[in-house]
């Protein structure tokens, strides 16, 4: 499911890279970022929005594994994005 789930993310960043980054950050700063970026080029706003999903599933395979992040990533506003959606709202932290 994971997979399945990042091929469709990238498939859907590919053809508008606001609507990748509201699925991964939600509403925030970034999605007006990357809809900025994407308005002055459409190169940027990929760029901003794969960087956002490599940034939020390496966070998220770190997380698996309990290995904590040591300092936030560089041009990321969302805490969903520097978490890897994990510590946010009510989910289950996995147990190994």
């Amino acid at each position: 499911m994971g997979a399945a789930s990042a091929i469709l993310l990238v498939l859907i960043t590919i053809l508008l890279p606001p609507l990748g980054v509201y699925a991964v950050a939600g509403c925030g700063a970034d999605l007006l970022v990357n809809i900025c970026l994407t308005i002055l080029g459409y190169f940027p706003g990929h760029l901003h929005a794969f960087y956002l999903e490599y940034v939020y599933y390496d966070r998220r395979e770190q997380a698996k594994h309990g290995i904590p992040s040591s300092s936030p990533a560089p041009g990321v506003y969302s805490d969903r994005v520097q978490s890897g959606g994990y510590g946010y709202g009510t989910i289950v932290q996995p147990t190994h």
